[in-house]
């Protein structure tokens, strides 16, 4: 099986990235990631305050996928996600929604034992890691692996895991795939700035989907359908992830328009991602049980 190391890594996806290595359709290959920040953080006395920021969200890649073209979308199987045995997590004066209470920078480092993080004495936290950045260059210009948009990158969405389907589009040959920010736990909303930030390895394979259209970024896993938007504020994200679910039920179900929204109002649920970043992002979930699957009509 391929294996890419983190040290090939970007901080901006862009078509004129070098592809660091090269896979075929329905190949298994692995790629290992940094936490997102390098892993500049070893222990507690490390602070945020002193890192270079310059090396904040590294992700692993690009990983060109032959036979993708332009027009077409990438449907990724996220076959694995195994993490490393300690996390970190920050606080820091002005980052996070309540960074205005703090005055010091503070680093935790949070050791990981049977699949549990152990916050403390009396609380532990299973695990549930799930990848924070993963995109595709765009078509033009280049965007940061520390920002989100159609492309993907960074939306924080905590459904991103094993046993998920990511469906993402082609925008330049090859797609040039590339991925970081692994979590072993985050909750909805990265309220204070992060999640428990990881390092570790994922297991993709990858399937190219032509001449088709579907509102990207898109999620699947066992039990539900899950559309995804970005936008310079909640509200705006969470309208597009509706409008982005609502052309779905149209276009693959024979639900009608009115009976789509009413379903979704009735039995969907509109959630936060991440609302820490300058683009905040949110999603839409619907239970797959209530779906009829047909072509697109």
């Amino acid at each position: 099986m391929k294996y890419l190391k983190k040290e090939n890594n970007i901080y901006s996806f862009s078509a004129n990235n070098e592809a660091s290595i090269i896979v075929e359709e329905g190949e298994e290959f692995i790629l290992e990631a940094y936490d997102c920040f390098a892993n500049q953080l070893k222990d507690s006395d490390d602070k945020l305050s002193t890192i270079n920021w310059d090396n904040i969200n590294p992700a692993t890649g690009p990983v060109y996928i032959n036979g993708a073209n332009a027009g077409d979308i990438l449907r990724i199987e996220i076959k694995d996600i195994n993490i490393s045995d300690h996390s970190v997590m920050v606080v820091a004066p002005g980052e996070g929604l309540m960074g205005e209470r703090f005055k010091e920078h503070q680093t935790k480092i949070y050791k990981i034992e049977d699949n549990k993080l152990i916050f403390s004495e009396d609380i532990e936290i299973p695990v549930s890691p799930m990848i924070g950045v993963i995109g595709t260059a765009p078509s033009s210009s280049s965007i940061s692996t520390g920002e989100q948009g159609e492309h993907g990158g960074n939306m924080d969405c905590n459904i991103i895991s094993k046993n998920t389907v990511l469906y993402l589009p082609v925008n330049v040959k090859g797609a040039l795939l590339a991925l970081g920010d692994l979590h072993a736990v985050m909750g909805d909303g990265e309220v204070e700035f992060c999640g428990a930030e990881i390092g570790g390895e994922v297991t993709l394979k990858i399937d190219i989907i032509k001449n088709e259209k579907l509102p990207l970024p898109l999620l699947e896993n066992e039990d539900k359908i899950i559309t995804i938007s970005s936008a310079n504020n909640l509200d705006s994200a969470v309208k597009d992830s509706c409008d982005k679910m609502l052309d779905f039920l149209i276009n693959f179900t024979t639900l009608s328009s009115v009976d789509a929204a009413l379903l979704m109002s009735a039995v969907g649920d509109a959630r936060i991602c991440q609302a820490v970043d300058p683009l905040k992002t949110a999603r839409f979930e619907m239970e797959k049980k209530y779906l009829k699957y047909l072509k697109s009509k």
